[in-house]
Formats: structure tokens, C-alpha cells, sequence
């Protein structure tokens, strides 16, 4: 078992000190090692500990009877510190509480909204306005935020008499002290509102749907967010709105994919096209355009378009364009399809001679 501290050493003091050098001290001592102003782990405890020495050493004949007897005399008069049963509200007056207008909630910002919206392929690459309509929390029309009916208004509270806050005064160890609370009654605002706004209820705001127009910038992709400041609900007593943040869904294309700023195309080639080569025709975010197929082009193969992607945001740079070359087997051949690939197939498979190339076969084949 723990001995116990001497209550002269836990405040402090000499075993001649004064009543009021005892109280001075015990004041020290409580503020320093408070719980709510020490987050030390044994503040708590140390805090017990200088309640108990006050309660001995602060009432004469305890103190006479520990000064005689030492803990033994002392034991059965204390009991914790229930007698302290206002230290607590003491404190919180002391360390924070108590201010003017205690927990009042004067005009508090609008919540922000979110709206979700569905755009084009083409609208994310060039950009767009559109119109959206939003219900949303805004000022009431008939009473415009006062929330009394009109030809009506608040009158001053008759608890706390407009001042919005409750006084009780208190005494504890330390002195007499004023403990401040919001006036319940008028919930801090210090006036009252007779006859409240039959359209709003006495809220000062109404829901209603807002028309905006939406700027989309040209280059957005999916997930990304347009904030518009201020068009949020707007807040309680009157208090500013909130933003609204628009999120984008983008569709896709049937023809095009995206990847960041670039667009990628899977160009359809037929094998002779393929081993040939050719001049096809390509479309683009701005409309067609021609590109050149060299001979022996492999299926894989890419070809850049440069500046025919999607323009970077904030910016005048602009993404690429990749044209895939995708070779299509035919899947079917009707007889002269037949004999022209039957005929390669047998050059290919028994023609030796190094001298001569594929593609130089393959055009004799097809009348190159």
C-alpha cells in the first residue's frame, strides 16, 4: 500500500502557515494540475491528492487533529471531494467557460450541395454550358429571413433581457465567481419572435429549385469537380451559403477512347491494305483526315496524330491522337477471293528465291 504524501509537502506550505497562505496555495496547485488544463497522466491523481491536503488543512480542527495525530487523526473526516460538489462548474468557468454569450449560435454558413452530371464525350474534349436546376435551401419570400410574419417582428427576451445569457453566481474556495449560460428561452439571440412565418416556420429559409448555368472548360474528364462558389443551401439565421460542386460523368465514344489528354483509334485494315500499303481515311474529334499506310505495316502498329487529342485544362497545349492499325482476317472469300489466296499461299510456301521479297509476291499475286 502507497504511503500517503504529507499535506504540508503536497501544497507546498510550512506546517506554520497561515489560512491564507494555505488557500493561495491550493489555488497554485489546482490550476496547475487541473485535468482539463494538465494532460500529464497522473495529473488526475495529483489533483485528488491536493483536494484532499485542502480539505484537511483548510477546516481548523482537521487540521488541529492531523497536526496531533498526523493521517490516522485525519481519516473518516475526508470523503473524497464531494463537499467541492461546484469545483467542477468552477473550473469550466475558470478554464474557457463563461464567456459572453456562452454557446450561442449566431448565423452559421449554408451546407454545400453536390450535383451529379452526366456530359458528352465531345462537351469534356471542347467544353459546354449547361443548365441545371437545383432544389435548394434559400431565403424565404414572404418574411425575407426575419422569420416573424410579416407586419410582425421579435420582441426582447423577457428571461434574460436581451442580453442572450443567464448569470448565477456561484461561491467555492476560490471566491465568488459568475457562471454564464446561454439563455434557453431565447437560445442566445436575446429577442423572441411572437408570430413565427407561416411559409417557413420561422426558419427565415424556404426550398426552392435555382436555375444555373454550368461552364464546362474544355479538357474535364470523369470524376473531376466544378466548384461554384456561393450557390450552396443557404445557412441558418441568415447565415452564408454554401458552394455547390458539380461532379462529371463523361460517356463514352463508339469510336474513340481516352486516356489523360491523348485519344486512341483502332483503324480497320484489310490484309492487302496491311501488306501493301495505302491511303485511307481516318476520323478525328474534328472531323476526317487522310493517313498515309506504309507497306508491311504490322497490326499493333500506332501513328500519331499530333495536337488531334484533348486540350489540357488551363492551358493551349493539346493532347495526340493514336491511330491503331487493327488487320482483320476475312471470314469469308467467295471463289476469286479463294483462288488469289490459295495461289499466295502457294508462291509464299515454295517460291526460294532469296532475291525476290514478300511484298514483291504479294503485289504480283494481286495484279501489283
Amino acid at each position: 500500500m502507497a504511503t500517503k504524501r504529507d499535506y504540508y509537502d503536497v501544497l507546498g506550505v510550512g506546517r506554520s502557515a497561515s489560512e491564507v497562505e494555505i488557500k493561495r496555495a491550493f489555488r497554485n496547485q489546482a490550476r496547475k494540475y487541473h485535468p482539463d488544463v494538465n494532460r500529464q497522466p497522473d495529473a488526475e491523481a495529483r489533483f485528488k491528492e491536493i483536494n484532499e491536503a485542502y480539505e484537511v488543512l483548510g477546516d481548523a480542527n482537521k487540521r488541529a487533529a492531523y497536526d496531533r495525530f498526523g493521517h490516522r487523526g485525519a481519516a473518516g473526516a475526508f470523503d473524497g471531494f464531494s463537499d467541492l460538489g461546484g469545483f467542477a462548474d468552477i473550473f469550466e468557468t475558470f478554464f474557457g467557460g463563461g464567456g459572453r454569450r456562452a454557446g450561442y449560435r449566431g448565423p452559421q454558413r449554408g451546407v454545400d450541395l453536390r450535383y451529379d452530371m452526366t456530359i458528352s464525350f465531345e462537351e469534356a474534349v471542347f467544353g459546354s454550358d449547361k443548365e441545371i436546376e437545383i432544389p435548394t435551401l434559400q431565403i424565404c419570400e414572404k418574411c425575407q429571413g426575419s422569420r416573424a410574419e410579416p407586419g410582425s417582428g421579435a420582441t426582447t427576451c423577457p428571461r434574460c433581457q436581451g442580453s442572450g445569457e443567464l448569470r448565477r453566481v456561484q461561491q467555492s474556495v476560490f471566491g465568488q465567481f459568475v457562471n454564464v449560460v446561454m439563455c434557453d428561452r431565447c437560445q442566445g439571440e436575446g429577442q423572441v419572435i411572437g408570430s413565427p412565418c407561416s411559409a417557413c416556420r420561422g426558419t427565415g429559409r424556404q426550398q426552392r429549385k435555382k436555375k444555373l448555368t454550368i461552364k464546362i472548360p474544355a479538357g474535364v474528364d470523369r470524376g473531376q469537380q466544378i466548384r461554384l462558389a456561393g450557390e450552396g443551401e443557404l445557412g441558418p439565421k441568415n447565415g452564408p451559403p454554401g458552394d455547390l460542386y458539380v461532379v462529371l460523368e463523361v460517356q463514352e465514344h463508339p469510336r474513340f477512347k481516352r486516356d489523360g489528354y491523348d485519344i486512341y483509334y483502332d483503324l480497320p485494315l484489310n490484309v492487302a491494305q496491311a501488306a501493301l500499303g495505302d491511303e485511307v481515311t481516318v476520323p478525328t474529334l474534328e472531323g476526317d483526315t487522310a493517313l498515309k499506310i506504309p507497306p508491311g505495316t504490322q497490326p499493333g502498329r500506332s501513328f500519331s496524330l499530333r495536337g488531334k487529342g484533348v486540350p489540357h485544362l488551363r492551358s493551349t497545349a493539346r493532347g495526340n491522337m493514336h491511330v491503331i492499325a487493327r488487320v482483320i482476317t476475312p471470314s469469308k472469300l467467295n471463289s476469286r477471293q479463294r483462288e488469289l489466296f490459295e495461289q499466295l499461299a502457294r508462291e509464299l510456301k515454295t517460291d526460294s528465291d532469296a532475291d525476290r521479297g514478300f511484298f514483291d509476291k504479294v503485289k504480283e499475286a494481286f495484279g501489283g
